[in-house]
């Protein structure tokens, strides 16, 4: 397993987290053999949408004594109603609800308090300007919840929770099809066939802006839907008409700013192990650009996916990442302090650059990257 830090909460999350999808009417033997598996494998990392009573006193059940070592996405708007889950704004069932999640769980905290999918402008100021939001920060504040964050499909409502100063984490539908898909308040549109039927190009600006708003703040983006709900890995179900390997999309999700880990919604604990074999998956297997490049009607051009096919640079530089430093610059309009300190850090800058122009030739989506190099030159200073 791979650990990254979850923006700036200071959470070392495994690269690949565990959602309660897959533990939707099992037992409680599965559910232990699952999260058993999960544990040895490394995955730290739960996400726990899911409202079922004895799903969660099944879950905890299999954490025993491993509760410590672990870190639980925790939410609230989820409701358990006429024995099904529930979305809901209404308050006191919202509070009922998440009081009960923890005491069934066997826990009091919850590292993650996570505002339940956020969609559209109307909702965004149901939960935010009303009393949701105000118990949310109570309990982070009485160390009931350690961090709040949001889930989101929309990357308007995403972007503006994100703006607003408290939210640390927003757990996001990342994968290449929805990231070509414009905004919209309806989630049914991420996968309608109607909104793969004309070309597509490059990433959706508003999607692109919020990674890196994400960014350029420290919040960290937990990654759910990378397989498309599966789709995405059988070429007759996908959008694209071509199918991605697991590690393919993983890899994918991983390469976005701000992402720390992808949550899987796994049913067997082979998915589990397919899901690990991304460790061990040589870069040319795990490179998704090969088929991102050949799509017939959608395309990516002109514009860094952050790939790293601009490699080998001569010199070493890092040029993905400097790109990838430089957009956060320009998205901006200043060099924030922390993207000055991530881009210093880099073992190579801009400035060794020789102008070979091999990263321009090596780029399979046409980017001119040695413009990039350039500019970043002109913005770091070196």
């Amino acid at each position: 397993m791979e650990y990254r830090q979850l923006g700036n909460t200071g959470i070392m999350a495994g690269v690949i987290g565990m959602g309660s999808e897959g533990l939707v009417n099992k037992n409680s033997e599965e559910i232990c053999r699952l999260v058993s598996c999960a544990l040895e494998n490394g995955i730290n990392y739960f996400d726990m949408y899911n409202s079922d009573p004895q799903l969660h006193r099944n879950f905890g059940a299999a954490l025993g004594s491993e509760r410590k070592n672990i870190f639980i996405e925790g939410h609230l708007c989820t409701a358990w109603e006429n024995d099904q889950y529930l979305r809901t704004r209404d308050f006191d069932l919202t509070k009922r609800s998440f009081e009960n999640m923890m005491r069934n769980i066997g826990t009091d905290y919850i590292d993650v308090g996570m505002l339940h999918c956020v969609d559209g402008q109307e909702d965004f100021c149901k939960v935010f300007d009303g009393p949701i939001y105000k118990y949310a920060r109570e309990l982070k504040k009485s160390g009931v919840i350690k961090h709040i964050g949001v889930s989101s499909h929309n990357p308007v409502t995403a972007k503006m929770a994100a703006e607003l100063g408290d939210i640390e984490v927003v757990l996001f539908s990342v994968n290449p099809c929805y990231d070509m898909v414009p905004p919209s308040e309806n989630l049914e549109d991420l996968w309608a066939d109607e909104s793969y039927e004309k070309a597509l190009h490059n990433i959706d600006p508003v999607r692109e802006e919020f990674y890196l708003t994400c960014a350029a703040n420290g919040i960290g983006i937990t990654v759910m839907k990378a397989f498309g709900g599966g789709d995405l890995l059988d070429e007759k179900l996908s959008p694209f008409g071509v199918r991605l390997s697991t590690a393919q999309c993983l890899h994918y999700a991983l390469t976005r700013p701000a992402v720390a880990t992808v949550i899987g919604g796994f049913h067997k604990t082979e998915e589990i192990c397919e899901a690990m074999r991304y460790f061990e998956t040589p870069e040319n297997e795990r490179d998704y650009a090969p088929v991102l490049s050949h799509l017939e009607k959608h395309s990516f051009s002109e514009r860094c996916i952050y790939c790293g096919h601009c490699a080998p640079c001569p010199v070493k530089i890092d040029v993905a990442s400097v790109n990838k430093y430089l957009n956060l610059a320009l998205a901006q309009g200043f060099v924030p302090e922390t993207v000055a300190m991530h881009y210093s850090l880099l073992e190579h800058h801009a400035s060794e650059c020789l102008k070979c122009g091999s990263c321009d030739r090596n780029c399979p989506f046409g980017v001119h990257a040695m413009k990039q190099i350039s500019l970043a030159k002109e913005t770091f200073g070196y």
